[in-house]
């Protein structure tokens, strides 16, 4: 049963799913994700919704991340274990 099935989510609602992503410089992921868990620290590389490229250095393992981007670079990513969630 889902108590909450009634509501309309929304960008601060919990994530209802999510996928591994493997980072790719020409693949865009499926859609905008809500967020971007980072199991295995390291740098991360994003185009982000705006088409701009964002790199971020240092990003922790357990890290989650309200970030929108339309694509986890492999260019630049060390991060691992990386999942978007939905």
């Amino acid at each position: 049963m889902d108590t909450f099935d009634s509501f309309t989510p929304d960008l601060v609602s919990p994530a209802r799913s999510g996928a591994s992503v493997a980072p790719n410089d020409g693949t865009d992921l499926p859609s905008l994700p809500r967020a971007i868990w980072i199991g295995g620290g390291g740098s991360l590389s994003m185009l982000m919704a705006d088409g701009g490229t964002v790199t971020l250095a240092g990003v922790p393992g357990g890290a989650l991340l309200p970030l929108r981007p339309r694509r986890i670079r492999a260019t630049g990513t060390s991060a691992t274990n990386i999942v978007a969630l939905w």
